[in-house]
């Protein structure tokens, strides 16, 4: 039986050739769909919540994570600098937080669910720049004179805020830096975005 002239390895290279082209049609399309599923990056600067591990952080030491598209400080404090906000109640506008923004369950000089660590929003009251970490004894000149003991310093227009994000008298700024909604996922977990009380 004739062939009738079909050239075969003509007609494997056509399938071969139609195969190939159709399985990259299907990841052509596949590709972008499954990345769909993925949350886009507008929704995630709309508060995606954002998880840090703590565990490696050095006391004095500040790393910033991103949430919102806003900068959110990170600072892991020691007992010293604990023990030294009680004393500057009398050098700060809002000692107690009562005029600024942050959770019900966030409570205290410490501003924080784990005094230990701070979490604020990195962003000046005054007009949203971003304060420098400043935690070095007198590396700043307080409005009242008093010595500085560390905290967070805008050059922009000198707005001054303690350890705890407290803002001074005598500064551009009227409220202290914002503290976010966060949470503990675990002991070394902190997860920005997410409510304490929702967990």
């Amino acid at each position: 039986m004739s062939n009738d002239g079909v050239n075969t390895t003509r007609r494997r290279f056509l399938t071969a050739a139609t195969s190939v082209v159709g399985a990259a049609g299907v990841v052509g399309v596949a590709v972008p769909f499954v990345g769909s599923w993925q949350p886009s990056a507008k929704a995630k600067a709309a508060g995606a919540p954002v998880t840090f591990d703590i565990s490696k952080l050095e006391q004095g030491q500040m790393v910033i994570v991103e949430w919102r598209g806003k900068p959110v400080y990170v600072v892991r404090r020691s007992a010293e600098t604990l023990a030294e906000l009680s004393s500057l109640d009398g050098s700060l506008k809002d000692p107690e937080s009562t005029a600024s923004s942050q959770p019900d369950y966030v409570t205290g000089e410490a501003r924080a669910i784990n005094p230990e660590y701070l979490v604020l929003v990195g962003l000046c009251t005054h007009l949203g720049c971003a304060p420098k970490y400043r935690p070095e004894l007198g590396t700043v000149q307080t409005t009242d004179g008093s010595e500085w003991v560390g905290g967070f310093f805008c050059p922009c227009h000198g707005s001054m805020f303690d350890l705890s994000g407290r803002v001074y008298k005598g500064v551009p700024a009227s409220t202290n830096l914002v503290v976010p909604p966060y949470s503990y996922e675990s002991d070394s977990v902190i997860v920005v975005g997410v409510d304490q009380e929702t967990v």
